[in-house]
């Protein structure tokens, strides 16, 4: 372990890499997620950078683990063709807020884990009606996807608070590409599909003005909660 770069004193852990291999693509993404691992550091949350040596087939250039503790943020950029997909259609001079709102968006899942609270609902919170399967199986995996949909959902608000904060005037482009992102789910309810809480944040004031964005986010997360089927 060793450190990254000046601008982000975190530890870095490589599989067979080192600070010094940092490809052209990797550092730009470091550089533009800064501000929010900065950040993270300011509210002291244990994360380590994992810089994948390749990317396996189906990976995200930017996912958040779990593991002894900490959280885990995963850059997989190497041989990954679909790395910078989801920024296709926008011009590269422009990508560099959302690569931050992709940051701000992981970063908000470990803070849901350092808080103890992952795949927790909130005090006053709980599950109603009940569903039935012949195959036990088929219960978990539909409250797994629930509970993955709701961490999503708290995630993406933080991303949009996490803008509307830092990036004021860009708030209206980066809310219409998660929104055109989230509104292209293959199955509605999917782990994925936030957009019973995207769609509550169009207006940025809505979150506030107290530029805290991990606690900006609860508000319209816990209002979602009450529309999200």
């Amino acid at each position: 372990m060793r450190k990254l770069l000046p601008f982000l004193p975190m530890l870095l852990a490589f599989h067979a890499a080192s600070a010094a291999d940092l490809t052209e693509q990797e550092t730009r993404w470091l550089r533009a997620a800064a501000p929010v691992l900065s950040y993270s550091q300011q509210l002291k949350l244990p994360i380590d950078i994992i810089v994948q040596p390749q990317a396996k087939a189906g990976d995200v250039p930017l996912a958040m683990g779990f593991d002894g503790g900490r959280c885990k943020l995963v850059l997989s950029l190497r041989g990954n063709a679909d790395a910078e997909a989801v920024l296709g259609s926008v011009p590269e001079a422009s990508r560099a807020e959302l690569i931050e709102a992709m940051a701000a968006h992981e970063i908000g899942h470990c803070w849901r884990y350092a808080q103890g609270v992952w795949h927790a609902l909130p005090a006053g919170f709980v599950e109603v009606g009940e569903q039935s399967a012949s195959d036990q199986s088929l219960l978990a995996e539909a409250r797994a996807i629930r509970e993955n949909r709701r961490e999503e959902g708290y995630a993406d608000l933080v991303a949009l608070a996490w803008i509307r904060h830092s990036h004021p005037g860009d708030y209206g482009r980066i809310y219409g590409w998660l929104a055109s992102v989230r509104a292209t789910q293959p199955v509605s309810g999917a782990g994925h599909d936030t957009r019973a809480w995207v769609n509550l944040a169009r207006d940025g004031d809505a979150f506030g003005a107290a530029d805290k964005p991990f606690e900006d986010a609860l508000p319209l997360w816990r209002k979602g909660l009450l529309t999200d089927e």
